[in-house]
């Protein structure tokens, strides 16, 4: 049993991270993805005060993810800041504000556009991770990330989105399935994802 368990523990089967999993899957698929910071609280980094989502928060002017959760949906978290990492560094980012500032009488449906798009990537990473499929419906009973959990210095004037669960969930299942082309919701292509996908 002891030589079992050693066994284990030399092997990394004992020590598995998933959040850690999903963080090398985006830096295998990705360049210039963040790095995770396990903290104690979100508040007070980056701009960010108690507004901001108090379990993942992802900082585009350090390129820092901020991790306080580790429960059994941080590497979802994870996933889905990995998500907005995604756009950014990859010019969907800009290309999505270019267009919300060209139509702010349309900015809540651009937004959920977005919002879709980092739901289906989130799922890619995941499974790119080799982690089990799962559904958002059985982590969660309201809406993950309406709040602000993105953005530049300071994070507290980032960006607030709602799409509903079960649309987050759909494009979650939609990033599960492995096609990271299939991640473009409405007039938001996947072109410039799948030419940054290494």
């Amino acid at each position: 049993m002891r030589l079992v368990f050693a066994l284990m523990l030399w092997s990394g089967a004992a020590v598995a991270d998933p959040v850690a999993d999903v963080a090398a899957a985006a830096a295998a698929a990705f360049d210039e993805m963040p790095r995770v910071q396990r903290v104690d609280q979100i508040a007070g980094r980056c701009g960010a005060d108690a507004t901001v989502n108090d379990q993942v928060a992802y900082c585009t002017t350090r390129n820092v993810i901020f991790l306080v959760s580790d429960g059994s949906v941080a590497p979802y978290l994870v996933a889905h800041a990995y998500g907005h990492a995604v756009q950014v560094r990859h010019g969907v980012a800009d290309f999505a504000l270019a267009q919300i500032r060209a139509r702010r009488s349309e900015e809540a449906m651009l937004r959920g556009l977005v919002a879709r798009q980092v739901d289906c990537v989130a799922g890619f990473l995941m499974v790119q991770a080799g982690l089990p499929q799962a559904s958002l419906m059985d982590w969660f009973e309201a809406e993950p990330f309406t709040g602000v959990h993105w953005g530049r210095h300071p994070l507290r004037v980032g960006p607030v989105v709602s799409i509903g669960l079960v649309e987050r969930d759909a494009w979650f299942q939609i990033g599960q399935a492995g096609d990271l082309a299939a991640c473009a919701p409405g007039e938001f292509t996947a072109d410039l994802l799948v030419v940054a996908l290494r």
